[in-house]
């Protein structure tokens, strides 16, 4: 098993995060491996998760030379997993609103599913620490896209995934160019509509500890225009 943790300026969550990481995995996985992705952030992370993986034997760290956004940077940790032979690939944030405690339950549900998938929005899940427009947003967000492109997912928007192996390969990472939660939406949408199976578990999804937020209007409106393109690319069988 790989985990895949983007990080951009994320140095005063990142030595506590890999710390209950190690905790888990230890109980998860004889030889689990986790990998940092670093967009260069000028508030050292980068420098921090070198520290780190010399210190750490399950850690290693890709560096990127820019900030491009979150798609690439998680392309970019899939193929080194997959080059690495990882069976499960996970990707989560590193701010702490993915509890390291759900990865037992995620790691379980892809027995049988090509993608399990932490849900805020099946009975059991949540979030922590919202306010009232966040939580509006995010849930037409996701009702928006599952209306549109017709499956039955309720947390579209999503980024706390474990991939089957076969799953991630199947997946045309050449021809992904989403970076926010469009990059969400359209992995878990070319999941379905290769036929692998998409199972929800329930998360409770808590407000980053420390740092600002990565939203911006840009990442919001890629969303609204991508979804009705991937279903007209789907019904002309271009996807």
């Amino acid at each position: 098993m790989v985990i895949c943790l983007p990080t951009y300026n994320e140095r005063a969550n990142l030595e506590p995060l890999v710390e209950r990481l190690g905790e888990v995995l230890a109980d998860v996985d004889a030889e689990p491996r986790l990998l940092v992705i670093d967009d260069s952030s000028p508030d050292g992370t980068g420098e921090l998760a070198d520290r780190l993986s010399g210190e750490l034997p399950f850690l290693s760290v890709l560096h990127r030379t820019r900030k491009e956004g979150l798609g690439p940077a998680y392309i970019a940790g899939f193929r080194w997993a997959l080059e690495q032979g990882a069976e499960r690939i996970v990707q989560m944030d590193a701010d702490f609103s993915h509890d390291p405690a759900d990865l037992p339950r995620l790691l379980a549900a892809s027995a049988a599913a090509g993608l399990s998938l932490g849900s805020r929005y099946v009975e059991g899940g949540g979030t922590e620490n919202w306010g009232r427009g966040r939580q509006a947003i995010s849930r037409f967000g996701s009702f928006y896209a599952r209306t549109i492109l017709g499956v039955p997912v309720q947390d579209l928007t999503g980024g706390f995934k474990c991939w089957r192996r076969d799953a991630l390969e199947a997946l045309p990472l050449d021809r992904i160019r989403t970076r926010g939660y469009a990059f969400q939406i359209e992995t878990t949408y070319r999941t379905i509509r290769g036929g692998f199976e998409v199972a929800e578990v329930p998360i409770v999804f808590a407000e980053r500890r420390a740092g600002g937020s990565k939203m911006t209007r840009g990442i919001v409106l890629e969303a609204i225009w991508k979804v009705p393109e991937l279903r007209l690319r789907a019904a002309l069988n271009r996807l």
